[in-house]
């Protein structure tokens, strides 16, 4: 019971107080540190609040961005503007096991801000992935750092894990997925300060910086069915040595998908989003450095909309 606590996740949860203090004491945490204490800057931060406030009923929202310190969750959230102490508008976000529910108090405290713990190494269908799809599927707002762990160097986005894609499959109502880039947390809390330790609290007068894209949609069903056909053909996908993870057949929209096809599919998707995620990153430039503004979009790129198949699926 200590290590999972589901019960204190719940929005019920003593009348929902508890949750409520959390998020105004995190949140306002947040603020201090993001806007007191440092500066921040957001690009396009309209289409995040619109998102999190008045998106349709029953439309989840999954946003994803890079990881560069072990505080960019709450601080990402701690710009002018932005609810950072509405509970009720907060993101749920998957959190390392190992880290925010080593015991009882950390379980407790994580739980009431709205995270789920995964297991490093567990897997796309571990237990708690299963708690992270029903929130999708009530309509919820979740964020993921889909490289799987902190990166503090200047680099492009890394291989995506595929547990954000799988969530984005698996859900009955497709999320509208936002991708984000930021830089200047590695600053705020880097990993090696002194004796190869992070600081004990937060470093002050650093540039927080944040690009925030346009959605993503996909049409899910008709990459399920390019999938099957793909996964047929490409030993990378259907060899035995690829496919022993013993992956259980799913059978999302009425179509079944065995281990190879969704190893297939849950590539595709990741490869989308981590393209999106390094577009982003690129038209940030110094802007992420902090030094200058980002730049515009081209023709190419105009708004920087990616739009994958224009489709939300509602079932």
């Amino acid at each position: 019971m200590g290590r999972k606590m589901e019960w204190a996740g719940r929005e019920k949860h003593m009348a929902g107080i508890p949750r409520k203090m959390v998020f105004l004491a995190v949140g306002a945490f947040a603020k201090a540190v993001a806007t007191l204490l440092n500066t921040t800057s957001v690009h396009n931060a309209d289409t995040l609040l619109r998102l999190v406030r008045s998106r349709p009923h029953g439309i989840p929202l999954l946003t994803v961005s890079n990881h560069m310190s072990t505080l960019d969750d709450p601080l990402l959230w701690g710009f002018k503007g932005f609810p950072s102490v509405d509970s009720k508008l907060a993101r749920w976000a998957l959190a390392a096991e190992d880290i925010c529910f080593k015991n009882s108090f950390l379980t407790y405290f994580f739980r009431l801000g709205k995270c789920i713990p995964v297991t490093r190494g567990g897997g796309i269908y571990q237990e708690h992935m299963n708690e992270a799809l029903r929130c999708l599927d009530n309509g919820a707002w979740l964020h993921t750092f889909p490289e799987g762990k902190v990166c503090q160097e200047d680099a492009p986005i890394r291989r995506l894990k595929w547990g954000t894609a799988s969530l984005i499959v698996r859900s009955n109502v497709t999320p509208i997925v936002l991708p984000m880039v930021h830089g200047g947390f590695q600053e705020v809390m880097p990993e090696k300060y002194f004796l190869d330790r992070r600081p004990p609290f937060p470093l002050c007068n650093k540039k927080i910086r944040i690009m925030i894209g346009e959605p993503l949609e996909f049409d899910i069903h008709k990459m399920m069915q390019s999938a099957i056909s793909k996964s047929r053909d490409d030993p990378v996908f259907s060899s035995t040595e690829t496919t022993s993870r013993r992956w259980p057949v799913i059978s999302p929209r009425g179509l079944d998908l065995d281990e190879a096809a969704q190893r297939c599919l849950y590539s595709t998707i990741s490869e989308q989003i981590q393209t999106a995620m390094e577009k982003l990153r690129s038209l940030g430039g110094g802007f992420l450095q902090g030094k200058e503004e980002p730049a515009r979009a081209g023709p190419g790129l105009a708004g920087y909309h990616y739009q994958i198949a224009l489709t939300v699926s509602v079932l």
